[in-house]
């Protein structure tokens, strides 16, 4: 479907082009490091990601905010300017990332505010040193100034869709995307990132935009710069922040035509599955048959940095690094399962809801520590390096382009499936498995990539032996730290 979309784009507008990654043919997922520096996500491309396998990283806002009492995490979401300059680094950092990134296959794509400004704080001052009145949406450093936003209007009805659009989100200044002044700066914006090597963009509250007015937007951003390996005439991939769980006045399905949309279904109920309130036997149908987007419009996720705080949608439901069997698991059947273009959370460490990333007494970010088994420190989670994660998006690349076969459940809370000939999968969310499954894999031993891994020829895990016809022991205990076994053609003795 995906290679008709670009087919079909090659025909129409630049607005119906941007559903492809941009990524590495042998790669398929990208992870979020929430509030990184620059500088550590250049060295995480080389030491790390590239290595793993993972394809892409989507970055926090790069353009200046506002700065706020105590520095919460919320900050970046209130821009004062499209100016570089954060407290994740200016604009030569920012180059010098997209450069040494895109060397070793991991694309980077920007988190971008285009619905709003800061809140009313009245006289501000930028992360970059700008000024701002925003009592009386005075924002020179842009410039915008009143009449490039709409009204005062507080959004108090999500079943009245030009509320939810035209009126202020939590108090942040609304701009008037159909503006042709305002529509300029933010190409502008827009083109600048893509000159300095991006390969997309995440829209933030998308949902708050009338889709003709980001059609346009996006209509008009470049082609992306073929100096980062891009090939001519490439478009940046968009996905659209659009939460709906059905029942409002805006539907998901208004933005499909424009890019991929986050699909918060697919959150809230892989969360509610991997916690026991339904049986993992019911996931047979999982994607539209759960009622979500369309595979190839569909943007996936286990958690995100708002949800995992209690913000968006999926509410107590949501897993997080805090549940880590159960959130391991999902991360797990969301990197298996064929559905949807998927991205691994990276966070750091919080109990207060508000609170911003790990920083010295200066507010100024403190990298993330390294440990000797590539977990982080220095209050970063980190959960892209988890053994049982980064394996798995190794076992994604491993089977893309093959579909799910061979499904098994025992009725209940045990279920295992194939991915073609690549690779298999088995879960357990209650009770032990202990019998011979259909692996679908060429004779041999294979290393479970969940409990270990194939590290200098052998298995630092479990070993799953098959023989001819694809038929192997399967043993997965209902104590063990993990309730996955997976195996690959990749990681075959």
């Amino acid at each position: 479907m995906l290679r008709l979309l670009i087919v079909v784009c090659a025909l129409a507008t630049l607005a119906q082009c941007q559903f492809n990654t941009n990524m590495w043919d042998n790669r398929d997922t990208m992870v979020h490091l929430f509030e990184w520096k620059f500088s550590d996500v250049a060295d995480e491309c080389e030491r790390f990601l590239q290595h793993k396998g993972y394809g892409g990283v989507q970055l926090s806002p790069v353009s200046e905010n506002a700065i706020v009492d105590k520095r919460p995490w919320w900050e970046r979401y209130q821009p004062i300017s499209y100016n570089f300059g954060t407290r994740s680094g200016g604009e030569s950092e920012f180059a010098d990332m997209t450069k040494r990134c895109n060397a070793v296959g991991v694309r980077i794509y920007v988190d971008v505010i285009l619905n709003h400004m800061t809140g009313n704080w009245g006289q501000i001052t930028g992360t970059a040193g700008s000024t701002a009145d925003s009592a009386i949406k005075s924002y020179p450093a842009v410039p915008y100034s009143a009449p490039d936003f709409n009204s005062d209007c507080a959004i108090t009805d999500y079943n009245n869709a030009e509320n939810v659009r035209n009126c202020e989100l939590v108090g942040l200044r609304d701009l008037h995307q159909g503006s042709e002044y305002v529509r300029g700066k933010m190409v502008d914006f827009l083109n600048k990132l893509v000159n300095l090597g991006v390969a997309g963009f995440r829209i933030d509250a998308a949902k708050h935009m009338w889709p003709g007015d980001l059609e346009v937007i996006l209509g008009r951003v470049n082609n992306l710069n073929t100096d980062y390996g891009f090939p001519s005439g490439a478009r940046p991939y968009v996905y659209q922040e659009v939460i709906d769980l059905g029942g409002e006045g805006i539907s998901a399905k208004e933005y499909t035509h424009i890019g991929a949309v986050t699909e918060f279904k697919h959150s809230a109920e892989i969360g509610r599955v991997f916690r026991g309130k339904d049986q993992l036997t019911y996931l047979n149908n999982w994607g539209t048959g759960w009622g979500f987007l369309p595979s190839d419009v569909a943007f996936i996720f286990v958690d995100n940095h708002d949800n995992q705080r209690g913000h968006g949608a999926g509410g107590a439901d949501i897993l997080t690094y805090k549940d880590s069997k159960q959130y391991k698991m999902a991360i797990a059947f969301m990197l298996a399962h064929p559905f949807g273009t998927t991205r691994v959370m990276s966070s750091f460490a919080f109990d207060d809801t508000d609170a911003g990333p790990p920083a010295d007494g200066n507010g100024n970010i403190i990298s993330p520590g390294i440990n000797y088994d590539d977990t982080c420190s220095n209050g970063w989670v980190c959960e892209h390096r988890w053994r049982q994660i980064y394996n798995m998006v190794g076992f994604r690349n491993a089977v893309k382009g093959t579909e799910l076969n061979d499904w098994w459940s025992n009725g209940a809370q045990q279920i295992a499936f194939c991915r073609g000939g690549k690779g298999f999968v088995a879960f357990t969310n209650g009770g032990s498995i202990n019998q011979d499954m259909q692996t679908c894999l060429p004779a041999g031993t294979y290393c479970d990539v969940i409990s270990g891994g194939l590290v200098d020829g052998q298995c630092t895990g479990k070993t799953v032996n098959v023989g001819d016809g694809g038929m192997g022991y399967v043993s997965l205990e209902e104590n063990e730290d993990d309730g996955v076994l997976a195996i690959h053609v990749n990681a075959k003795l």
